[in-house]
């Protein structure tokens, strides 16, 4: 009887462990998936301005960070001491920084204007070291060419140094635009139908002769460099290597890359070459600004997907990036949120700072809780 009894003990004991484990783990899951509903992130874009006072940064950082806002991304004009300067005041918000720098448009570089040669060439055979193809800060620089790509690795290396920050954050890592976006044609009185000459880059010698020496062939005397693979695909590649050389750099300073995008690979080959699909990026922050392009809010959804699933078995993040202006409610913001999370979006992030109003903070406040419950 007594070996019954103790049998009886045993067994009941490891009943009641496998209970208490089982528990357990079902404790732990749910923890887990808590975790997995909160692991959608809310950013912003935003500028720095050296005159701004850091009770000022504050003031604007815990107003980001009441209003569900995440992480900042901060363009310092490259300037890593403004960096260190504002990051502690952030982190001390609860909000992450990643540093955000305008990388192959270099607008007033003070010391690329030295070297004219650095700056790309159009097929018409203008600089935009003085000939600028849109806008007056269009001034981009050659990524073939080892002095101007160094340059950028250089500028790169120093903001990745910066104590503190989670990324350093790619943005202009492509060509100029060889297609505007539909929405803004019309400012320039523009039609784009075909590949315009003064808007094809980079013709430069470094490019030309790098290109000669692959394929045999020189693209200035091609009848139709449109439909020029080898060449399309050498410009692709030329950004694909600055990207893949910065992201060894960053991850040697034990941060992130990051880079904003256009809304999707293949139209990003198409209007900038730009595949960012291919490189070797921690996360994206595709631009999918609807406005520019006269599409609707469900086309944030469209885009989005597409980018999740050309980067499907990679481990890489996509960050759906709004433009606030064409919004009209906060019913249409909220939406274009919860398209882009339906999606496979792991976050959103708003151009910019001075755009989100306390009811869009509100929004994004009230929208992020619903993904809690």
């Amino acid at each position: 009887m007594k070996i019954i009894h103790i049998i009886l003990g045993f067994a009941l004991l490891s009943c009641a462990i496998a209970c208490s484990q089982k528990q357990e783990k079902n404790y732990h899951n749910k923890e887990r998936v808590n975790e997995k509903k909160l692991a959608f992130d809310f950013g912003v874009w935003i500028t720095s301005k050296k005159e701004k006072k850091n009770a000022e940064y504050a003031a604007e950082f815990k107003k980001y960070k009441d209003g569900g806002i995440d992480e900042i991304l901060i363009n310092t004009n490259t300037d890593p001491k403004e960096l260190e300067r504002l990051v502690p005041i952030a982190t001390k918000e609860g909000l992450k920084v990643h540093a955000w720098i305008m990388a192959v448009n270099r607008p007033g570089d003070t010391v690329a204007l030295k070297h004219p040669e650095w700056y790309q060439v159009s097929r018409e055979g203008k600089s935009c070291f003085d000939t600028r193809p849109y806008v007056d800060y269009y001034q981009w620089l050659c990524p073939t060419r080892e002095a101007s790509r160094n340059h950028i690795l250089g500028l790169v290396e120093g903001l990745s140094k910066v104590e503190g920050i989670e990324s350093v954050h790619l943005d202009y890592i492509r060509f100029p635009d060889i297609f505007l976006p539909i929405g803004l044609l019309p400012k320039y009185n523009l039609v784009q139908d075909t590949e315009m000459a003064e808007y094809d880059f980079c013709y430069c010698d470094a490019c030309v002769n790098a290109f000669e020496k692959i394929h045999h062939k020189n693209p200035r005397e091609s009848k139709n460099t449109a439909i020029d693979m080898e060449w399309k695909n050498f410009r692709l590649n030329a950004i694909k290597a600055l990207v893949d050389d910065a992201y060894k750099i960053v991850h040697s300073n034990n941060k992130k890359l990051t880079a904003a995008v256009f809304p999707y690979p293949e139209m990003a080959d198409h209007m900038v070459r730009q595949r960012w699909d291919k490189w070797n990026i921690d996360e994206v922050y595709p631009m999918i600004y609807h406005g520019f392009y006269n599409e609707e809010i469900d086309w944030i959804g469209y885009a989005t997907k597409q980018g999740v699933t050309d980067l499907k078995g990679k481990d890489v993040g996509v960050n759906t990036g709004v433009y606030l202006p064409p919004f009209t409610s906060n019913e249409e913001l909220k939406e274009a949120i919860l398209l882009a999370k339906e999606n496979g979006a792991k976050g959103v992030t708003f151009f910019d700072g001075p755009q989100l109003t306390d009811e869009y903070l509100k929004t994004i406040r009230e929208t992020k809780a619903l993904f809690s419950k």
